[in-house]
């Protein structure tokens, strides 16, 4: 027996091995767990380090603890909140909020989101206008600045961001940098030098022992936070680099969706960011300080929660907030988001409502950043085409917006997209948004984009070529492990 042979043994067996340990110890859902079989059986040579890459499982137990939580009476106002909620008796300022109490109720009880009812919203659509506001707002900060981005490059946006950080923490401003190590794999921390020398911090999240190289594929902080004094809050779509601004041939307009936040929403951004940094900063933890919850007066009359979710949770958290609302739908359901693999739940959940006779409308990008995602958003975008629906191709650049509205009356904004990988395997964060104009402003901003979009028809669809459907036929047997 000859040395290949041998090899080609071993990877066979370890093939088996795998396979035996996603259909027996890991318990995935049937969809992923043939997913995983087809990969390991039909790529012997490639399909164990694949799934060593992609398919391990995060062990559901809480990775994020903070001691000093009770300390500002979360704790407390979550239980005394809960029951308002659950006997009727919770006062709601706009009183349309109160037909959202069930949604509200769930974000509640399983993922400790308060219902907030004094902020302020601002939208972006455009990286200028974002960043324009978030550098304005950063020069006047006083206290300090907590930043976390799934993507922070080196490039010419990120050194304006850390030189201006940089700035802020020599005038005696806390400064804290949260980034993902997969997603910033290009980023060093010598791009923060300075920055350190000025008394800043930096993490990063799951980083590699092996520099450059990242072998946890899976159970990336997606998230997108900025909180400064704890007066203000961004969370959205736009990471930190060039092609965020348009510069970038490849995709060349970006069209995402990003909120600033004022008013008690704030905190609840706050404690996010300080328990993913507590997770990844080791010995530099944050306890609680009064100075990062400061009292302030009401900003506004939205209703709002800030809701997460993770691989460590129980339950998908987002992903049910999005069926809740597309479920509550009476005439209009508004979906932006550049990646479209609905899991059964999700995509039944718009079948249904499409149905029914609502008005369902999803809007995704016309050039793919990743294959195969690209072509099974377009498989499954023709899916939803067969109830009535309505699929809109936006053309002016790439469109990252993760944004759903109903009935103009309720929204979510942030970070999940629609696809496996947002529900399950990510972090994540949202806004859900209980407000009348709100939502109109955001259904306005969808309307706008439907003068820079193609509509997608069923008759197109189905004429679409033998390689094509090809294509999206491989990319949805994968779908699953996306």
């Amino acid at each position: 027996m000859n040395v290949l042979t041998i090899l080609l043994s071993i990877f066979f067996i370890l093939n088996f091995f795998f396979a035996g340990i996603v259909i027996f110890m890991e318990r995935r859902d049937a969809s992923a767990t043939w997913a995983w079989i087809l990969v390991l059986f039909f790529v012997p040579l490639l399909g164990f380090i694949l799934y060593l890459v992609f398919g391990q499982n995060l062990s559901r137990k809480r990775l994020f603890e903070w001691d000093d939580i009770h300390k500002i009476g979360i704790d407390h106002m979550i239980s005394k909140q809960i029951d308002a909620l659950k006997y009727r008796y919770f006062s709601f300022i706009d009183q349309n909020v109160e037909a959202y109490r069930s949604l509200i109720y769930m974000h509640l009880i399983n993922n400790d989101a308060l219902l907030t009812q004094d902020n302020e919203i601002q939208i972006f659509t455009d990286g200028n206008e974002k960043f324009d506001q978030l550098f304005q707002d950063i020069r006047q900060a006083k206290d300090h600045i907590h930043l976390q981005y799934y993507i922070f490059r080196n490039d010419n946006l990120g050194k304006q961001l850390i030189s201006l950080l940089t700035d802020k923490a020599k005038a005696g401003v806390r400064v804290r940098v949260l980034y993902d190590d997969m997603g910033s794999r290009t980023l060093t921390k010598r791009a923060f030098k300075q920055l350190i020398q000025a008394g800043g911090e930096i993490a990063a999240f799951f980083p590699s022992p092996i520099p450059l190289v990242n072998l946890r594929l899976n159970y990336r902080n997606h998230r997108k936070l900025v909180i400064i004094d704890g007066q203000i809050g961004y969370v959205g779509g736009f990471n930190v680099g060039d092609e965020y601004l348009g510069l970038k041939s490849k995709f060349g307009y970006w069209r995402d969706t990003h909120l600033r936040i004022k008013g008690r929403a704030v905190h609840t951004m706050q404690t996010r960011f300080i328990l993913d940094w507590n997770q990844a900063a080791d010995e530099r933890k944050m306890g609680f300080a009064e100075r990062y919850f400061p009292e302030s007066r009401p900003a506004g009359n939205v209703s709002m929660q800030i809701v997460t979710s993770g691989p460590d949770e129980e339950w998908e958290q987002i992903k049910h907030g999005y069926i809740k609302m597309i479920a509550s739908a009476k005439t209009s359901i508004y979906i932006q988001t550049p990646y479209f693999i609905p899991d059964a739940s999700v995509l039944d959940a718009l079948r249904i409502a499409s149905l029914s006779g609502v008005d369902v409308r999803v809007m995704i990008p016309n050039k793919p950043d990743h294959m195969f995602v690209y072509w099974a958003t377009l498989s499954y975008a023709g899916e939803l085409l067969k109830t009535g629906a309505k699929i809109y191709i936006y053309d002016n650049g790439f469109i990252h917006s993760k944004m759903i509205v109903v009935d103009d009356q309720v929204a979510s904004v942030g970070t999940a997209n629609i696809d496996v990988r947002s529900f399950r395997l990510n972090f994540e964060v949202n806004a859900f948004i209980y407000h009348k104009e709100t939502a109109r402003k955001l259904t306005d901003i969808f309307h706008q984009d439907m003068e820079l979009a193609r509509e997608l028809t069923l008759e197109s669809f189905r004429q679409r070529p033998l390689k094509i459907r090809f294509k999206e036929s491989i990319s949805r047997l994968l779908s699953p492990i996306l």
